[in-house]
């Protein structure tokens, strides 16, 4: 069917050319808002009459006239109707639809895949600072950055997975001295906590039970590896650069392992530090001092980022001499570009919203030839979760919230992903814990893993009952694919490959979720509508055929999403 509509596109833009030279380039195809109405909708008459200076229905009426004289017209379309002021709602022929189960069955995995574009594609995302578990909010980041690459992946892109963290400042100082006082026998709530006796003004150390856990495997004298890093710690109590750098590689292993229970894979870790110690961090700002981008003030530097759109010119040295935070952001994204990553996408949460402008500022400052825009920002909320009923807000093993591999371990990791990605980013989200392991229609995600279990049941009964080869279905006559609820299956099937497309672009992964649900429905309908194992043969593969190209779509679907997509439930 995805070649059907190609075909009917094209003889559209040639009628559209003759009516008026350049309109051609703009054929297109619309899904009525009311499904009873057509299969696709065309508004080029009412778009076109006005420069034309014609009545727009009787426009639709001789474009409706010439569109049925093309060949393509003639074979798919059933009837071309004239709605309202020059509408255009065409009907396609049953076979028409049915086309739609021989690719899906054909292309198998790789149906709605786009074949390479030579294209490269970066997505920074989850970025944890190795200060304590994965919270939720790094869950939503994770699942979002993992999905929007997966997108990416089905358009014919190359993506790389990256993942920034901070392995140096305040915070590491923090985390260290929290780990040596839990190592030298002190606790929250004692009178050396929760400031630091040497520098009143430091931030309140990290509380979480973690941090014991921390310090006891500090004073055994344990090793922990980490996807990037491997250290034994020293069991002195006085050595903190020792507390620091295991502290470091213990919570980073403890990061790797929530990555992986939620089955998210990087392709680099990249340390802040090493912006600093490989000069990229001071040659960034050579660069914008030769662009006459800076000037100094207050016995600061600062930059003129208000020459790019920024509200207020931003500080980038201050003056003690340290760098303020976006200046080593400006500094890794000029590392992003030159390793020739034209399209970058970072991850982050609602609280870095005003980051945005000032380090795209210092990348149109510092001259390397960076487009306007660059990198693209997807933020997202926190999440609440609820469970009883009650908001769940302290974790035991966190000190102070809830961490991913406690939903997980509530729930599932599929709930997790799906639910934390059936919302736009940018809108608050409530996970509900009840909901997410109930085993009802009420909860997306087994709706949607029940429909594609629903059809490998059918499947499996009709292999054992009448041995029965799945791999003849690619091929079978689908006459008998008649009904209303067939059709419409088949025509959301065809949707896929579009939905994707648009998802990717939009970087909206929630999409994937709104169809799976809408195809789940269906299929749901479909199956309560008519009998799949019947005794005519014709009609039995014809419906066998249909419902397998369904779960297959399903499949895929879901592996975008990073869910399952079980046999047996």
């Amino acid at each position: 069917m995805l070649k059907i509509k190609q075909e009917l596109l094209t003889g559209l833009a040639i009628e559209l050319e003759k009516l008026s030279p350049g309109a051609g380039a703009r054929a297109a195809f619309e899904s009525p808002k009311v499904a009873a109405h057509g299969d696709f909708a065309c508004t080029a008459a009412m778009q076109l009459a006005k420069p034309l200076k014609l009545n727009p229905r009787q426009l639709g009426e001789t474009l409706r006239a010439a569109l049925l004289a093309q060949p393509a017209y003639e074979r798919w379309v059933a009837s071309i109707d004239i709605a309202g002021p020059g509408f255009l709602n065409i009907r396609l022929k049953p076979e028409a639809k049915q086309q739609i189960v021989h690719e899906v069955l054909q292309a198998g995995d790789a149906f709605g895949v786009q074949p390479s574009n030579g294209q490269r594609l970066m997505v920074e995302f989850v970025s944890a600072n190795p200060t304590g578990p994965l919270h939720v909010g790094h869950g939503r980041q994770a699942a979002l950055g993992d999905a929007i690459c997966s997108l990416f992946q089905t358009q014919g892109w190359a993506v790389h997975r990256e993942f920034y963290y901070n392995d140096a400042g305040v915070q590491i100082g923090t985390l260290a001295k929290s780990t040596q006082l839990r190592a030298q026998g002190f606790k929250p709530g004692d009178s050396c906590w929760p400031t630091d006796p040497a520098n009143p003004e430091s931030k309140a150390f990290y509380n979480g039970e973690y941090i014991q856990d921390i310090a006891d495997d500090f004073l055994a004298k344990k090793t922990v590896a980490s996807d990037d890093r491997r250290f034994t710690a020293s069991g002195d109590v006085a050595d903190l650069d020792s507390i620091r750098e295991f502290a470091v590689a213990y919570l980073r292993h403890e990061q790797d392992l929530d990555l992986q229970a939620f089955q998210v894979k990087f392709d680099h870790y990249y340390l802040e530090s090493s912006l600093y110690t490989s000069g990229r961090v001071d040659a960034t700002v050579q660069k914008l001092i030769e662009a006459g981008k800076t000037y100094e003030q207050d016995g600061a530097l600062w930059l003129k980022s208000t020459d790019y759109g920024d509200d207020k010119d931003r500080v980038m040295r201050k003056g003690d001499g340290s760098y303020t935070y976006f200046v080593p952001d400006v500094a890794y994204h000029i590392s992003k570009w030159e390793r020739g990553f034209t399209k970058v996408v970072n991850i982050q949460g609602t609280d870095h919203h005003g980051t945005i402008a000032r380090v795209r500022a210092g990348l149109q400052a510092a001259g390397v030839g960076i487009p306007q825009g660059y990198p693209d920002y997807v933020l997202h909320t926190m999440v609440r979760v609820v469970k009883g009923g009650e908001e769940v807000k302290i974790s035991k093993r966190a000190g102070s919230y809830v961490t991913l591999r406690d939903l997980i371990e509530w729930t599932s990791k599929d709930a997790v992903r799906f639910f934390l990605l059936s919302r736009k980013p940018d809108t608050e989200y409530t996970f509900d814990v009840d909901l997410a392991v109930a085993k009802n229609n009420d909860n997306p995600v087994y709706y949607v893993q029940y429909a594609h279990a629903r059809i490998c049941s059918v499947l499996a009964a009709w292999q054992e009952k009448e041995g029965g080869d799945p791999a003849t279905l690619n091929s079978v006559n689908l006459a008998a694919l008649q009904s209303p609820a067939a059709q419409a299956l088949m025509l959301l099937l065809a949707k896929y490959p579009a939905m994707l497309s648009d998802a990717a672009r939009d970087f909206a992964p929630h999409d994937v979720t709104f169809y799976l649900r809408e195809l789940a429905a269906c299929y749901h309908s479909y199956y309560d509508a008519e009998r799949i194992l019947v005794d005519d043969e014709a009609v039995k593969w014809a419906r066998l055929a249909l419902v397998k190209a369904t779960a297959q779509v399903l499949h895929n679907g879901l592996a975008v999403l990073g869910v399952s997509a079980p046999q047996k439930m």
